[in-house]
């Protein structure tokens, strides 16, 4: 029977909203058991943002939380509890990975940092996410972060602003998050791997800040190339222009791209002119010769068309995404590599659908997305993404497998842990960004 790469591997993931939890989610489909903590009270914020679905019961359901917490369970637990940290303590040697993504310090107050829980579990793989990292000491390392902080001191909202414009946000969605959430299973990834060898744990620690800067492209070091106050767009002609029904953009900043791209707009001329001898000149002529020359080009040019929305506009550039999505029937692309992937919901009557995992491999099956858990749904060992109980392994189907059903109880009876009703969450309107640590 062929596996997924992550088969065996538990994590513990006390977490909420996005930087950790779409880590952790991306390690579900590699064939991980991620176990969520979250707030006996309101359960994970995330469950609260907008937008929303109801659920059978007509609660709402944040997508923040439909997406991240795809194939999870959940146990909710009173971290501001003697029993609640002993409870956390007392898991910790059954997983492989512990996450979380408090603002630095909150973990440590709580008794629950890598330091306390690496001498009662040496081989464990533990993992932060902040807005500033935990392991070497920051200016900003008390500041709360969400993703538009990062992306916005990481320079992503100034590269594109233009003189007198305020910046603008969205550029990506939760790039911040995102992209601190792959660096933080790529760290753990390379925890695991060196555990095998050695052994030991270790803590990987990821600052959204960093993560920004390393995917700042090479901007950060233009200064140390002597570029201080020059523009950071690239020479040639990175843009957009607009065809019959929308816009399509254009990459070339080669010689020869910008050979075919003249060719192809029927301005073979361009090539002769000294204006556009270097890839500078075709940056600085952009407005006056070039975006009218290829506008009125495509002016009758449609981007789609057909059932399958295939692109008719073709320049050895790629139509832009319309504002509000794609066509509606899925281009074939998206179609042939599962990039939109149904999400059967124990608490919506509807199959979502979700953006499908980029990567691929041939060596493992595609997961499947039986839905997202109600919090502390995973307490009782119940399955927690499904109304109809199943024929399950029942070590596997308990989150708090080592704990006898009378300790359940008892922590149950101390508010310790629960399983909170859907009611009781009500909705609200440059460095290497891995730092790891061994024990």
């Amino acid at each position: 029977m062929i596996t997924r790469p992550l088969e065996g591997i538990r994590v513990l993931a006390i977490e909420q909203m996005q930087a950790l939890p779409y880590a952790t989610q991306l390690m579900t489909r590699l064939g991980a058991e991620v176990v969520k903590v979250e707030h006996p009270v309101t359960g994970d914020s995330g469950r609260g943002a907008l937008p929303f679905v109801e659920d059978v019961d007509g609660e709402r359901v944040g997508a923040t939380y439909l997406r991240n917490a795809l194939n999870k369970k959940s146990i909710c637990i009173n971290l501001k509890s003697e029993q609640g940290v002993d409870l956390i303590k007392r898991l910790t040697p059954h997983f492989d990975v512990v996450g979380e993504n408090f603002k630095p310090g909150t973990i440590g107050r709580l008794g629950l940092d890598y330091d306390v829980l690496s001498k009662l579990h040496p081989g464990l793989v533990y993992v932060s996410v902040s807005g500033f990292g935990n392991l070497k000491q920051s200016p900003y390392a008390s500041w709360p972060a969400y993703a538009i902080v990062a992306e916005a001191m990481g320079g992503f909202l100034e590269s594109a602003r233009r003189e007198g414009e305020a910046p603008r946000h969205g550029a990506a969605g939760a790039l911040g998050d995102i992209g601190s959430s792959l660096f933080a299973v790529i760290g753990t990834l390379a925890a695991l791997r060196q555990r095998d060898q050695t052994g030991k744990g270790q803590h990987v620690d990821v600052a959204m800040f960093d993560a920004m800067v390393a995917m700042a492209d090479t901007v950060p070091f233009f200064p140390s190339m002597g570029m201080r106050n020059e523009s950071p767009r690239a020479a040639g002609v990175i843009t957009a222009f607009q065809a019959k029904d929308g816009y399509f953009v254009v990459q070339a900043v080669r010689e020869h791209h910008l050979a075919i791209l003249a060719k192809a707009v029927g301005h073979p001329e361009w090539l002769e002119d000294e204006r556009f001898a270097t890839r500078p000149g075709w940056n600085a002529h952009l407005e006056d010769v070039v975006r009218p020359a290829i506008e009125a080009w495509a002016a009758a040019k449609a981007l789609w068309a057909g059932p399958g929305g295939r692109p008719l506009l073709r320049v050895r550039g790629h139509h832009q995404r319309p504002p509000r999505g794609l066509p509606r029937d899925d281009p074939p692309h998206r179609a042939a590599r599962r990039r939109r992937s149904p999400a059967h919901r124990r608490q919506s009557h509807q199959a979502l659908r979700h953006a499908g995992s980029p990567g691929h491999a041939l060596a493992h099956p595609g997961p499947t997305h039986p839905g997202s858990p109600w919090p502390g749904a995973g307490t009782r060992g119940r399955r927690a993404h499904s109304p109809r109980r199943r024929r399950r392994d029942p070590q596997r189907a308990d989150p708090l497998r080592p704990l006898a059903r009378p300790e359940v109880g008892d922590l149950v009876l101390h508010a310790s842990v629960g399983r909170v009703a859907p009611s009781s969450c009500p909705p609200r309107t440059p460095s290497n960004p891995m730092t790891a640590s061994s024990a």
